[in-house]
């Protein structure tokens, strides 16, 4: 059940992943908590009124990263959840699903980040399994080192 007070933020999210099965992963804080550290995500986002997670999942992964995926490149839904979490002073219940795709290898293009993840997101890179497994930096979902081993040794297939 969600809280009262809770905005509701259906969401898709892509395990974006290399041909070295590196993950990509975004850094970002929340302003109003700056005493907190940063902390690493997936490509995605909420879903625009009347979109589905495919369709959500692809828009977002255009706009955050640059890259056309194709709907036969997603594979998944491979995982989802539901989290909760305060941004910029407001609760969100986010239940979110996760799908995967692959790439040869990707230059991330940002340009096209709305404003507030031009203001809240600094940096980008790409993820071993072994880096997210020894790392101290915090990162979401906190089962991310399982969910690329998972979806590593699925589909072979890559986005050129």
């Amino acid at each position: 059940m969600i809280a009262p007070e809770s905005i509701l933020r259906p969401a898709a999210r892509v395990l974006l992943i290399d041909a070295r099965d590196r993950l990509l992963l975004f850094r970002g804080r929340d302003p109003d908590q700056s005493d907190q550290p940063a902390y690493w995500f997936t490509v995605g986002g909420g879903l625009d009124c009347g979109e589905s997670q495919e369709q959500g999942a692809l828009r977002e992964t255009h706009e955050e990263t640059g890259l056309r995926l194709t709907a036969e490149s997603l594979v998944g839904p491979v995982w989802e959840d539901v989290a909760d979490f305060r941004f910029e002073g407001r609760t969100y219940c986010q239940p979110q699903v996760f799908f995967s795709a692959r790439v040869d290898a990707w230059e991330v293009d940002s340009s096209a980040f709305d404003e507030v993840e031009a203001r809240t997101i600094d940096r980008h890179r790409w993820w071993s399994v072994a880096e997210l497994d020894s790392t101290e930096e915090v990162y979401y979902p906190h089962n991310l080192p399982a969910l690329l081993r998972r979806c590593c040794h699925r589909s072979r297939a890559v986005v050129r």
